[in-house]
C-alpha cells in the first residue's frame, strides 16, 4: 500500500511528474504531514490542487491549496 498526492491544476489537468517530483508515503498520516509543510511551495509551482490517493484509489479531493476567501 502506497499513498501519493495527484497535482493538479484548478481544471483538474494533472501535472505531470516530471515537473515536479512525485513523493510516496507508506501512511495516509505521513502524506497529510509532507503536504502540510509543502503546500506553499506547491503553490508557487503552479499547482492549485491535490488529490490523496492510495495505490489508485481516490481516498479525498481534489482540494484547493489557495487560502480561503476571507
Amino acid at each position: 500500500m502506497s499513498w501519493t498526492w495527484q497535482l493538479e491544476k484548478a481544471d483538474g489537468t494533472v501535472i505531470a511528474a516530471r515537473e515536479l517530483t512525485k513523493e510516496t508515503w507508506i501512511s495516509q498520516s505521513d502524506a497529510e504531514s509532507w503536504l502540510g509543510e509543502h503546500w506553499p511551495s506547491l503553490l508557487k509551482a503552479g499547482v492549485d490542487q491535490v488529490t490523496l490517493l492510495e495505490d489508485s484509489r481516490v481516498e479525498y479531493g481534489p482540494m484547493s491549496l489557495h487560502p480561503a476567501p476571507e
